[in-house]
């Protein structure tokens, strides 16, 4: 599968040889006498790892509306709007956020809303959820104030993978 995204890494011709700093004869007059050996320090940049970003969680921001299925083998956090299924290891429904279509995953936290299906081994429903239609579970935690227009059906069994 081919990505859009490309990253710009040097080729092989691309080599070029680091430059030495205006005081490397300096330093190379000074390494050659004994007693300046000791003396001469040759000072480096500390180095720092480039930030990684969390791993194992995807987030469709507010600013995203996203139509189509979305899958992912480790976990899901959506903000804003998806048109479609989602599948994931974990999926969480933000508060602001708009689901149409079914989310399935091990565990699902629903703080928005969902116009469509939960299928999740483990279901919780925010006091902010608004759920319209069924959820299917083996297990699930409904807060106070959180509405759910749909029936509970206590007969989650992971799906079998295609093929």
């Amino acid at each position: 599968m081919s990505s859009i995204f490309t990253r710009n890494e040097p080729s092989q011709g691309d080599k070029t040889e680091p430059q030495k700093p205006e005081s490397a004869a300096a330093l190379d007059q000074a390494k050659r006498s004994p007693t300046a050996q000791a003396s001469a320090q040759v000072m480096t940049p500390p180095t720092t790892p480039a930030p990684q970003p969390a791993k194992g969680i995807s987030v469709i921001s507010r600013a995203l509306k996203i139509t189509g299925q979305l899958e992912s083998s480790e976990d899901i956090q959506i903000e804003g709007e998806v048109e479609g299924d989602v599948r994931a290891a974990a999926v969480r429904v933000g508060a602001g956020a708009k689901v149409r279509g079914t989310v399935s995953g091990d565990e699902v936290e629903l703080s928005g809303t969902v116009e469509g299906k939960i299928e999740a081994r483990k279901v919780v429903l925010t006091s902010t959820a608004h759920m319209s239609g069924d959820i299917i579970h083996k297990d699930v935690s409904i807060q106070s104030g959180a509405y759910i227009n749909g029936h509970l059906k206590p007969e989650y069994s992971k799906p079998e993978p295609n093929g």
